[in-house]
C-alpha cells in the first residue's frame, strides 16, 4: 500500500471564492477508502479511548468544554490542511515504527488498567505518530496550534490536577475569609474549609479555579489564535492574563456562594445557585478576556509595528 497523500495534495481548493462545504470532504473520503484498512485500525483505537473520554470527563463541570474544543480543533485542523497540504511528503517510516514501539505499549496498559488520563495522550500520540508517517514532519510543524489545542479535550493527571488547584483554592478561601471578615460577617475558616454563620462549606475544585483555568485557556487559546496569531508577542501577553482573570472570576464566585449560603441557606448555594454562579462567572471570565484585548490595542499596534506582525 503505498503512502502517497498525492490525491489529497493535488485536490481542488476548498470550496467556491474559499468557502467551505460538503464537497470539500471528498478528498478525504477518497484518502480513506484507499487507506481503509489504516481507517479501520485508527478507528479501533480513536472511538473507544475517546467515548471513555467523553463519559467519564466530558460530563463533568471539569470537561464541559471538550466537546467544543474538539470540534474547533478538526475544523482548524482541516483550515489549515488546505494551507499545508503542498508541504506533504511520507515520514520516514523506521522513526515512526520505533515511535509506535515506545507509545503503543504505554496505550494498551492505560487502556487495560483503565486509566483514562494515560489512555487519552497516549491514543493522541499514536495518531500523530500516524500523521508523521503519512504527511511527514513540515505539515505538522506548520499545524502546530491545532496540534496543541488538541490536547485540551484530554483530562490532566490527578497529581497534576492536586499539584496546581490546592494552593489556588487554598488562596481564594483564606482572600475571601479575610475580605468577608473585615466587613463584619461572622466567618472563619482553615485551608479550604469555611465556617459562615451556623454553616460549614467546602471550597471543592470546581469552585477554586480549576475548571475556569482549563476552560479559559483553551478558549481563549482558540481567540488569541484566531484574532493574533500573526503577532505571536502580543499573543503570548493575552494569554498570560487568562491566569489572573480566572483566579479573580472564581474569587467571585466563592465570594457569591459564601453570601448565598449566608443569606439563603445551604440548600440555594449547593442546588441552582452553585450552578448558575459557576456560568456566571465563566461567562465574565470570558468577557474579562475580551476586555484585556480591548485595552491592550494600543499594545498590540506598537508590537505589531515592532515586529511587522498585524
Amino acid at each position: 500500500m503505498s503512502r502517497s497523500v498525492g490525491d489529497m495534495a493535488e485536490s481542488r481548493p476548498v470550496g467556491d471564492h474559499g468557502r467551505y462545504g460538503l464537497a470539500d470532504l471528498l478528498p478525504l473520503l477518497a484518502f480513506v477508502r484507499r487507506f481503509w484498512p489504516l481507517a479501520i485500525g485508527v478507528a479501533a483505537v480513536v472511538v473507544p479511548t475517546l467515548y471513555g473520554v467523553a463519559t467519564q470527563n466530558w460530563t463533568t463541570e471539569q470537561g464541559a468544554h471538550g466537546p467544543i474544543v474538539l470540534a474547533t480543533a478538526l475544523w482548524l485542523f482541516w483550515r489549515r490542511w488546505g494551507e499545508v497540504r503542498s508541504l506533504a511528503r511520507p515520514g520516514d517510516t523506521r522513526l515512526a515504527a520505533l515511535a509506535y514501539l515506545v507509545v503503543a505499549p504505554l496505550y494498551m496498559v492505560a487502556r487495560i488498567i483503565n486509566v483514562i488520563e494515560v489512555e487519552g495522550f497516549m491514543m493522541y500520540g499514536l495518531l500523530l505518530i500516524t500523521a508523521y508517517w503519512l504527511i511527514g514532519w513540515q505539515p505538522l510543524r506548520a499545524m502546530w496550534f491545532p496540534v496543541f489545542y488538541m490536547l485540551f479535550i484530554f483530562p490532566p493527571p490527578d497529581t497534576v490536577v492536586a499539584m496546581v488547584t490546592q494552593p489556588l483554592k487554598i488562596g481564594i478561601s483564606q482572600t475571601a475569609i479575610d475580605l468577608l471578615h473585615g466587613l463584619g460577617y461572622p466567618i472563619a475558616g482553615s485551608g479550604v474549609m469555611i465556617i459562615i454563620g451556623q454553616y460549614q462549606l467546602l471550597i471543592a475544585a470546581a469552585c477554586a479555579g480549576l475548571n475556569s483555568l482549563i476552560s479559559l485557556s483553551a478558549i481563549g487559546l482558540f481567540y488569541v489564535y484566531i484574532r493574533h496569531n500573526a503577532n505571536w508577542r502580543y499573543a503570548l501577553l493575552l494569554m498570560l492574563a487568562i491566569v489572573p482573570v480566572a483566579i479573580l472570576a472564581n474569587f467571585i464566585r466563592v465570594l457569591a456562594l459564601i453570601l448565598i449560603t449566608h443569606y439563603l441557606g445551604d440548600e440555594a448555594a449547593q442546588g441552582f445557585l452553585h450552578t448558575f454562579s459557576g456560568i456566571t462567572m465563566f461567562l465574565f471570565s470570558v468577557l474579562g478576556i475580551f476586555a484585556v484585548d480591548a485595552l491592550a490595542s494600543p499594545l498590540r499596534r506598537r508590537l505589531a509595528r515592532g515586529g511587522g506582525g498585524r
